[in-house]
């Protein structure tokens, strides 16, 4: 085994950098493809420095921690704008919606029928028919505010 690890070679760490790569295009997650571009630095650095195989594992491990906060860095950066923002998110939309209230909000509850759904309502008592302002969504509920004018 020690002997084994004495002979590590320059395409050894090639061959495990490809291996890794091809890891990620079988089970994407984007985490292998840091430890593959790892082993290609380190085979790339051992065609110019010819350093021990404890060194090679050392710059492997430091590489390989050191890529992932470069991963969330860029990661962040990359993500394009969505298309629909809310499309898992459907409640979110509704903030900023002016409603109106087809149940009374009284004592602080009441229901608003929005598009096809009726949801549930709290805010200031309102009569029937007042129009208000989405302000929050938390859970299946909607907070709303009195819209004047």
């Amino acid at each position: 085994m020690l002997e084994a690890a004495n002979s590590l070679g320059t395409w050894n760490w090639f061959i495990l950098g490809a291996a890794l790569l091809a890891i990620e295009i079988f089970a994407p997650g984007v985490f292998m493809m840091w430890l593959g571009l790892a082993a290609l630095a380190v085979g790339a650095i051992s065609f110019f420095v010819d350093w021990s195989w404890q060194a090679q594992f050392a710059a492997f491990a430091v590489f390989s921690v050191a890529a992932t906060p470069l991963w969330r860095r860029l990661s962040r950066k990359v993500e394009p704008p969505a298309d629909h923002p809310y499309l898992n998110r459907r409640a979110d939309a509704l903030v900023g919606r002016i409603v109106i209230i087809d149940k009374p909000i009284v004592n602080s509850v009441g229901t608003v029928r929005i598009d096809d759904t009726v949801w549930r309502v709290s805010g200031p008592d309102c009569p029937a028919g007042s129009r208000v302002r989405v302000t929050h969504v938390a859970d299946s509920e909607i907070e709303v505010e009195p819209v004047r004018g």
